[in-house]
């Protein structure tokens, strides 16, 4: 099929991989929950004569939406609001079930690329990184956190070793003025963590922590897994890419939870398999899927990826 859609402002990660376990069908309705540049719902849309209802919570999108709206004769439309309420959004459109979702967890290089949103610290901008671009923003929680809760968070979701330094570099910090842009925090980190050579910049991991915290990404991750499982239909797909550690754990537990390939305990203590959930789903990728070395080369922010793939059994193999 032709794409008659404009080019995208970025590169989709793991695009074919994503394609191929998400497999659209003609006549299909599928969900791109996290839309950004638009990327997964235009490969979904070029694959076959299909439906994809996109959603975001960043207000910016709706243009390229639109756009993509009107090049596919009204075959997307754009849901405003976090994909963790998918259910809610579907059913609000009247759609109750959809015959697969697909998933790119983390921040679009659209938004890194915006200095003026706040998320990386290549550029000056306001230390902002709000998804949404309302709630608390990572200012404020620099700002008013108090050093123990700041370092926890650092360490948990950055895996920052010197996460107590830098908390208490930060709170010394902000005690002479307020920390307001990305150049003032990413300054204040490298005072404290010295990069080795090769490393990556000092900064990263504790930006990445701010930016998953402000934006509630794992909670968000949990409660999408949970709604994809009544919103599925039988033999409609998941497809999930991740970023990090952290989130790849939660959907690999996911995984092996639906397919009842979680452990069963010691032979030696008594069979509970009745006590066990029915295996809804099978899975697609055994192993998480990663990008190839071609596409790394091409696109470095995809070298971290990875991909891992459902299926919702039939109800008369469920078992």
């Amino acid at each position: 099929m032709t794409d008659i859609a404009p080019a995208a402002p970025h590169v989709p990660v793991m695009l074919e991989p994503v394609l191929e376990y998400l497999d659209p069908q003609e006549g299909g309705v599928y969900v791109d929950g996290t839309f950004g540049a638009g990327g997964y719902t235009r490969g979904i849309l070029n694959s076959n004569i299909c439906n994809v209802f996109a959603i975001d919570r960043d207000p910016n999108v709706k243009h390229m939406a639109d756009e993509l709206s009107q090049a596919y004769e009204g075959r997307v439309k754009l849901l405003q609001g976090c994909f963790a309420d998918m259910q809610q959004l579907l059913q609000d459109v009247g759609v109750d079930q959809v015959d697969g979702i697909v998933l790119d967890i983390g921040v679009s290089s659209m938004q890194l690329d915006q200095a003026e949103r706040g998320f990386s610290f290549m550029a000056d901008g306001p230390l902002d990184m709000r998804m949404s671009q309302s709630g608390m923003s990572a200012a404020d929680v620099v700002n008013t956190m108090e050093e123990s809760q700041l370092a926890d968070v650092i360490y948990q979701l950055g895996g920052e070793k010197k996460s107590r330094r830098v908390a208490r570099a930060i709170v010394q910090a902000r005690s002479q003025e307020p920390i307001s842009t990305t150049k003032q925090l990413a300054e204040i980190i490298r005072s404290v963590v010295r990069m080795k050579h090769h490393q990556i910049d000092p900064a990263t991991r504790t930006f990445q922590a701010l930016r998953i915290w402000v934006n509630d990404e794992l909670g968000q991750l949990t409660r999408a897994l949970e709604a994809s499982v009544q919103l599925l239909a039988p033999g409609g797909r998941l497809v999930v890419v991740t970023f990090h550690s952290l989130e790849d754990k939660i959907v690999k537990d996911f995984c092996r939870t639906m397919s009842g390939a979680t452990s069963r305990g010691s032979r030696h203590l008594p069979d509970i398999s009745m006590d066990e959930p029915p295996a809804l789903f099978a899975q697609l990728t055994r192993k998480a899927v990663e990008p190839s070395e071609a596409e790394v080369n091409r696109n470095p922010r995809s070298r971290s990826a990875k991909l891992r793939a459902l299926v919702k059994k039939h109800q008369e193999d469920v078992s």
